[in-house]
């Protein structure tokens, strides 16, 4: 019998917070969860109400009867896929490991399970993996000219939040690759200074602003792109449970323990045209 999370005796390696080590983490550390609006759901497909087309309001004279007019309404459908993390470990280990150790094996796999998250909704992967970023139609593009291959100033992430309010949206975040953060970090505010162009929070060290916007890093970014988001249009969708369970019988001859974690996850952006992409020429 495969041991479960509700297994009698398995309190060494699965307390009833176990899950919390998976979830807390990759939440901190998954790009597109720190910029997106978290949801979960204990349904298999989570329903998004979209306005394509808004009612039309009309001005009337007095007494006139006022025009009816509908909302065109759609909807958009999204299934959360499984992600899911394996961890072999010796029975000791198991048996008698402090919380210590859990943490560590919950955040080695949080940590992969977070780089997999971003990897899929900044790029375009294959099936099973939930649809991302670079594969979705519709999105604004703000595209550098011809041989500018590299940041010089803000000049674009200002185009990029004037086209999301074009879309009556607010980008609260800007998430770049670590490489295109440092080329922005390092840019200066005129010749001669050694001013940063990029703004700070004194509130929290070490994070930088772009036009008073956050900015996130993310190896999973495509190099040359970065992604204007805001919050309210990209969700991610997440069941509820994460499923934690240990069982030793692929391992039984060595004495070892396999720990295995699933998260369910997917992403939805209802409006698309207000996630806005800079992007740099090609080199």
């Amino acid at each position: 019998m495969t041991m479960l999370t509700t297994t009698e005796d398995v309190g060494g390696l699965l307390p009833a917070e176990y899950g919390k080590l998976i979830t807390q983490p990759v939440d901190e550390q998954s790009a597109i969860i720190r910029a997106s609006t978290l949801v979960t759901t204990s349904a298999s497909e989570y329903h998004t109400p979209q306005v394509t087309e808004d009612s039309q309001a009309s001005w009337v004279a007095e007494g006139a009867e006022i025009p009816q007019d509908d909302p065109v309404l759609a909807e958009l459908v999204t299934v959360p896929r499984k992600i899911a993390g394996l961890t072999v470990v010796s029975s000791e280990l198991a048996n008698d490991s402090s919380p210590d150790a859990l943490r560590i094996m919950g955040q080695s796999l949080a940590r992969d399970i977070a780089r997999k998250i971003d990897v899929a909704a900044f790029g375009d992967l294959a099936a099973p993996a939930p649809p991302g970023l670079e594969g979705l139609t519709g999105i604004t593009t703000i595209q550098l000219g011809a041989g500018v291959v590299a940041w010089v100033n803000l000049d674009p992430f200002a185009a990029a939040v004037n086209a999301a309010e074009q879309e009556g949206a607010t980008i609260s975040s800007f998430v770049a690759n670590p490489d295109d953060a440092l080329s922005l970090a390092v840019l200066k505010d005129e010749d001669g200074s050694n001013r940063p162009l990029l703004g700070s929070d004194p509130a929290n060290a070490g994070a930088r602003t772009v036009l008073g916007v956050p900015l996130i890093t993310s190896p999973a970014v495509t190099a040359g792109t970065i992604w204007g988001i805001p919050r309210v249009y990209s969700l991610v969708i997440r069941r509820t449970d994460v499923q934690v369970t240990r069982s030793d019988h692929a391992f039984f001859s060595s004495d070892k323990i396999a720990v295995r974690a699933i998260m369910r996850v997917a992403f939805a952006w209802p409006h698309p045209a207000a996630v806005v992409a800079v992007r740099l020429a090609a080199a």
